[in-house]
C-alpha cells in the first residue's frame, strides 16, 4: 500500500463503474437521496439571517466576533508581530530559548506537551507555512472574489481587507495551540490539530469530558469535509474549469481528469506531510508569482485608473449607491468573503502547523498569521482590484445579488468566467493560463487536505499503517468521484462540515486562551534574551 501503483489500480477499477453509473443516472439518483437526508444539516450551518436585502451566514458571526476578541486580547498581533512573523520563516530565531534541562511544569501545561516543544518536528516554518496556505488559497480567491466584487460593489473590498487582518489573531491563537499540545510517535512523526488541543488542553482545565466531545466532533467534521470540500469539490471544479477551457466534451473527460490527478495526488500523499510540504513549498510560491504577477502586470498596465479604483473602494465602502443591501450588504459580502477564504477559525491550519520544527508553540502561531494577509489581503484584494480597475468605466453593473456580471453585449459571466474575461481583457489568452492555475490550487489544496484528514482519521481510528493506508486510498478514489459524478447535495453537505468544524474549535479557542498568552510571553521574552 506504500506503492502509488496500488492507487493507480484501484482508481483504474473504479472507473467503469463511474462511467456505468453516469449513464445510467445513478448519481443524480445518489445525489437526491443524500440530499434528502443530509439536507437539515446543511441548511442549519448555512442559515441565513436577512440583513437590509441581503442573506447572510450565521457562522459569519462567531468567526468574525471571535477574530476581533483575539485582537483586542492581544492588543494587534496581526501589526504588533508582523516583523517577527516574517523573521521567524526567515529562520532568524530558530536556537533562541533553550528548553531548561529540568523540564519543569508550569500551571496549564501538560508534561508531555513540554516534551514535545523540545522535539524537532518534522517541516520547517516555512513549508508549514506553505502546506497550510496551499489549503486556503484556491477558486475563493478568484472565482469567490468576484462574485462579492459583483453583489457588494468595490467597497466590498475594504471589508474584506479588514476581516482578512482581524482573521490573522485566529491563525495565530489556533496554531500556538496546535503545536503546544501536539505529540510526536517514537517515528518522529507530529500528530496535531484541535482534536489534541481540545481534549488535552481542556484537560488540563478539569473539562476533560467535554473536550473529549468536542474533538471527536472536529474529527468526524475534518474527515467528512477532507473528502467534500477538500477533495471532491477542488477536483470537481478543477475538472470543470479545465474541459470547458480547452474545449474537451467528451463524456469520459472527467473521469480521465479525475484518474490523472488522483495518480498525482497519491504519489504525492503516501509520502507524508515531508513529502505534502516539499511539494507546496515549490507549488504555492510558483502559484503565487504566476497569478499575483499577472495582475501586477494589469494594474501596471492601467495606473491611470488605479486612484479611480480605490476612490471607488472607499466610497464603496462607507457610501454605497445603488447597491442591494447598503452599507451592511457590501460590509457582509466583504467579511463573508474574507471568512470562507483563509478559514480563520475553523481550526483546519492547525494541523498543518503543528508539525512544524520549534521548540516555541508561538512561534508557528506567529508565522501562521501571514496566511490571512498572503490569502486574503494580498491575494484577493489584488483580484479585486483588477475586477474594479476594469470596470471604471462601467464594463457592468453592480448590485447582482447572484453574483452575475452583465456585459453590455449582453454576455452574462459570473465567478471564475468573470476573472478569466478581465485577465483576458488585458493579457489576450491568459485564460489558459488561468486554468493552469486553478488546477494547481485545486492539486495543492487536495494534498493539504488529505493531510488533515489523516490528522483527524487516526485520531478516531488509530495510528496503525493499514489505518492510515487506508484513508490515503479512499481519498484518491473520491478524486475520481469528484472530477466524474453530479454530486452537488454531497459537496453541500462536505462543505457545510467544514464550517461546522468552527463550532468546537472556537470554544476550545476562548478557553485556552491563557495558555496561548504564556507561551507568547515566553517567546517573546526568549527572542529578546538572545
Amino acid at each position: 500500500m506504500r506503492n502509488p501503483r496500488t492507487t493507480t489500480l484501484l482508481t483504474a477499477l473504479l472507473a467503469p463503474l463511474l462511467l456505468a453509473a453516469q449513464e445510467a443516472g445513478l448519481d443524480e439518483r445518489i445525489d437526491q437521496a443524500f440530499g434528502r437526508a443530509t439536507g437539515w444539516f446543511v441548511d442549519f450551518i448555512f442559515y441565513q439571517f436577512d440583513i437590509a436585502g441581503v442573506p447572510v451566514f450565521w457562522v459569519l458571526f462567531p468567526l468574525i466576533l471571535g477574530a476581533t476578541f483575539f485582537t483586542i486580547y492581544f492588543r494587534v498581533p496581526g501589526v504588533r508581530l508582523f516583523r517577527v512573523a516574517v523573521n521567524t520563516v526567515r529562520g532568524k530565531y530558530e536556537k533562541v530559548g533553550e528548553l531548561p534541562a529540568d523540564l519543569n511544569i508550569v500551571e496549564g501545561d501538560q508534561p508531555d506537551t513540554i516534551r514535545v516543544e523540545g522535539s524537532e518536528g518534522e517541516v520547517n516554518h516555512f513549508q508549514a507555512l506553505t502546506a497550510a496556505l496551499s489549503a486556503t488559497v484556491g477558486l475563493g480567491n478568484i472565482a469567490g472574489v468576484a462574485v462579492a466584487v459583483v453583489v457588494g460593489g468595490p467597497g466590498a473590498t475594504f471589508w474584506m481587507i479588514l476581516a482578512g487582518l482581524l482573521g490573522m489573531s485566529s491563525k495565530f491563537v489556533e496554531c500556538t495551540l496546535g503545536v503546544s499540545f501536539r505529540e510526536v510517535d517514537k517515528d518522529g512523526r507530529v500528530y496535531g490539530g484541535p482534536m489534541y488541543y481540545l481534549s488535552k488542553g481542556l484537560a488540563g482545565r478539569n473539562l476533560a469530558g467535554l473536550g473529549k466531545v468536542l474533538a471527536a466532533l472536529f474529527a468526524i467534521m475534518c474527515i467528512g469535509g477532507s473528502f467534500g470540500g477538500g477533495n471532491m469539490f477542488q477536483s470537481n471544479q478543477a475538472a470543470a474549469i479545465f474541459l470547458n477551457s480547452f474545449g474537451i466534451e467528451s463524456s469520459y473527460g472527467g473521469t480521465v481528469f479525475g484518474l490523472i490527478m488522483a495518480v498525482l495526488v497519491g504519489i504525492v500523499i503516501l509520502g507524508g506531510i515531508k513529502r505534502i510540504a516539499t511539494v507546496t513549498e515549490k507549488i504555492v510560491p510558483f502559484m503565487a508569482v504566476l497569478y499575483v504577477g499577472a495582475a501586477l502586470i494589469i494594474i501596471y498596465m492601467n495606473l491611470q485608473y488605479v486612484p479611480a479604483a480605490f476612490d471607488a473602494i472607499i466610497e464603496g465602502a462607507f457610501h454605497p449607491t445603488a447597491i442591494a443591501g447598503g452599507f451592511l450588504g457590501v460590509l457582509v459580502q466583504g467579511f463573508r468573503r474574507a471568512a470562507f477564504s483563509n478559514e480563520a477559525g475553523i481550526g483546519s491550519a492547525a494541523i498543518a502547523h503543528s508539525a512544524v520544527k520549534t521548540r516555541h508553540a508561538a512561534s508557528e502561531g506567529i508565522v501562521a498569521l501571514l496566511e490571512p494577509f498572503i490569502d486574503t489581503v494580498v491575494i484577493c484584494t489584488i483580484t479585486a482590484l483588477v475586477i474594479v480597475i476594469h470596470n471604471v468605466n462601467g464594463s457592468f453593473p453592480y448590485g447582482d445579488l447572484a453574483g452575475n456580471a452583465t456585459l453590455a453585449d449582453g454576455t452574462v459571466l459570473s465567478g471564475v468566467d468573470l476573472t478569466a474575461h478581465v485577465f483576458d481583457t488585458a493579457i489576450p489568452n491568459f485564460s489558459y493560463v488561468l486554468t493552469i492555475a486553478v488546477v494547481l490550487f485545486a492539486f495543492s489544496s487536495m494534498i493539504s487536505w488529505s493531510y488533515y484528514g489523516l490528522q483527524s482519521w487516526t485520531y478516531l481510528f488509530g495510528r496503525s499503517a493499514r489505518v492510515m493506508n487506508t484513508y490515503k486510498v479512499l481519498f484518491c478514489v473520491f478524486v475520481v468521484v469528484g472530477a466524474a459524478a453530479n454530486l452537488g447535495s454531497v459537496l453541500n453537505f462536505s462543505d457545510a462540515m467544514i464550517f461546522a468544524m468552527m463550532v468546537p474549535n472556537m470554544i476550545g479557542l476562548f478557553i485556552l486562551l491563557p495558555v496561548v498568552r504564556r507561551k507568547l510571553r515566553e517567546y517573546l521574552e526568549a527572542i529578546k534574551a538572545k
